[in-house]
């Protein structure tokens, strides 16, 4: 596997541990048949996540009273 589409799977594993603190880690083995193009969409949809939370407030609202 070349050397930028590592650097891209280290990114991925880098914005999913800074959601919740986990320690993740991605084999590279399973991304193997990813191309840069598909695993920079997967980039830019937890960025734009990252940007956009769930508004946990909003959410309440629409949860279950016992």
């Amino acid at each position: 596997m070349n050397e930028n589409r590592l650097k891209l799977i280290e990114d991925i594993e880098k914005l999913l541990n800074s959601y919740g603190g986990h320690d993740t880690q991605i084999n590279p083995d399973l991304l193997e048949y990813m191309d840069e193009s598909s695993l920079k969409d997967i980039i830019g949809s937890l960025l734009r996540q990252k940007e956009n939370p769930i508004d946990q407030d909003w959410l309440q609202q629409f949860k279950k009273e016992d």
